[in-house]
């Protein structure tokens, strides 16, 4: 890919994620109480995590990691494209982690998925790499932050509480996010021939 190509991607994958920041996902399903038509149903996370995913599925490695990047820095100089603001303070948050782990989860996801011709096996396999780099790197930031007793904890909560809320709670969701996002950049990566 040229770095003009890499670069538009990255501005892409800058605007899908403060935009999804604050979008929540939901699951359209038929209605089986005699009611025709669809009935939403809160997946309980945005597509926050979606939009690191498709970046790296769709504009690669490189654009991918400059977006998160990018995002960081917006969100740490107190723009408030994170979920609960930005600023330095946020490095006081516990989710924080989570958001550092969205710079190697768009590496790890966009480098996978241009490994070889796009299927959607293997793009499937890419996000949940992504996926698994972002909870790894949340974790690892709440076991080694946690006992400092510097984040912010206003629900006093412990640390096996914190991971509870923070990896498992929202993990099926993300994980139904992942695998949407494997398809739609399967059907967009033949739309656009590549």
């Amino acid at each position: 890919m040229s770095t003009s190509t890499e670069l538009l991607w990255a501005l892409i994958g800058l605007l899908l994620t403060i935009g999804s920041t604050f979008l929540p996902a939901s699951l359209l399903l038929p209605v089986w109480s005699g009611a025709q038509g669809l009935q939403a149903y809160p997946l309980g996370v945005t597509y926050q995590v979606g939009a690191v995913l498709l970046v790296g599925c769709l504009g690669g490695k490189t654009a991918a990691v400059l977006s998160q990047v990018a995002y960081l820095l917006l969100g740490l100089t107190w723009y408030p494209v994170f979920a609960q603001g930005g600023g330095w303070g946020y490095l006081r948050e516990p989710s924080f982690g989570y958001l550092l782990g969205f710079v190697p989860a768009a590496w790890i996801c966009g480098a996978l998925a241009f490994k070889s011709p796009p299927r959607l096996e293997s793009l499937a396999f890419s996000n949940l790499c992504g996926l698994v780099s972002v909870h790894l790197v949340g974790i690892a930031y709440l076991v080694l932050v946690y006992p400092l007793g510097w984040l912010v904890n206003p629900l006093g909560l412990s640390l096996p509480d914190s991971l509870k809320l923070y990896s498992l709670a929202p993990l099926p969701g993300q994980f139904a996010v992942a695998c949407a996002i494997a398809v739609l950049a399967f059907v967009l990566r033949r739309l656009m021939f590549y």
